[in-house]
């Protein structure tokens, strides 16, 4: 059965932040994610995660100025002593949340920089952030986004993503693989998961077009779903998707399509 997680940024959002997760356990969920945590006091989530019995199993490190439009510092030359604060401060917060994988945002690519500059920064900045992250018992992943929703988004490929990380040589940097990004972006997403499931950390899901919940749209996620179980992944699911009609309204996919 997939253990799945809810992105408390995108469902539940009828309610004020803190408020989420006591929604999310009565929602039946055990396990919850987010994107930042940065706007609250760590030990505010803190008190709410072990009142509601939840774990926080994911969040991001911070992306530079998001309602600016940026969407990660990892492959800017320009930025790297940002992204190094950056990094402490997602430690800060993971540790004392106890949360076991953070995300790093690859970014968007600057204007004028060479591909091969950013990619080179990207390396060197996962390097240092998963080497930062080992002491502490934690995993960084890495995710491909697809360009229609960010358009120039660095790391955009599951392969891109697969060479990055053979050339980091950590063990503990590993792939986020978000099968809404990758439906967009790459399609074939049966044969793509097993051939990437070696070094998948972490998977989200969301339907298309639309970035709805499951069942909503195109992707065949009864069968998807299936054949995770039958791969034997034991990782969370993060619920990273856009209520059609209010959260608690689209649950009901859980009893439709989750294998029993």
């Amino acid at each position: 059965m997939p253990k799945l997680a809810a992105n408390l940024s995108m469902l539940f959002t009828e309610l004020p932040f803190l408020e989420r997760f006591a929604a999310a356990q009565a929602a039946g969920f055990a396990a919850v994610e987010l994107l930042f945590p940065y706007a609250f006091e760590a030990e505010e989530i803190a008190r709410r995660l072990q009142r509601h019995q939840l774990q926080l199993v994911l969040h991001n490190l911070p992306p530079g100025d998001w309602a600016a439009g940026e969407r990660g510092l990892a492959c800017d030359p320009r930025r790297q002593d940002e992204f190094r604060a950056g990094v402490a401060l997602g430690l800060e917060y993971a540790t004392a949340l106890d949360v076991p994988r953070l995300h790093c945002m690859a970014g968007i690519l600057p204007p004028g920089l060479a591909p091969e500059r950013a990619q080179e920064t990207l390396l060197e900045n996962l390097r240092y952030a998963a080497d930062q992250c080992a002491p502490q018992g934690i995993t960084l992943l890495i995710e491909p986004i697809n360009t229609y929703d960010i358009p120039g988004y660095f790391l955009r490929h599951s392969a891109q993503a697969l060479a990055l990380l053979a050339a980091a040589g950590r063990p503990n940097l590993k792939l986020q693989y978000d099968i809404y990004h990758m439906q967009r972006m790459e399609g074939e997403l049966a044969n793509t998961i097993r051939a990437c499931l070696p070094q998948i950390g972490h998977m989200q899901l969301a339907d298309t077009p639309g970035r709805h919940e499951p069942g909503s749209g195109e992707i065949n996620y009864g069968y998807l779903l299936r054949l995770l179980d039958e791969l034997g992944y034991q990782g969370w699911i993060g619920c990273e998707y856009q209520p059609q009609h209010g959260t608690a309204a689209g649950l009901d996919w859980r009893v439709r399509l989750l294998p029993s």
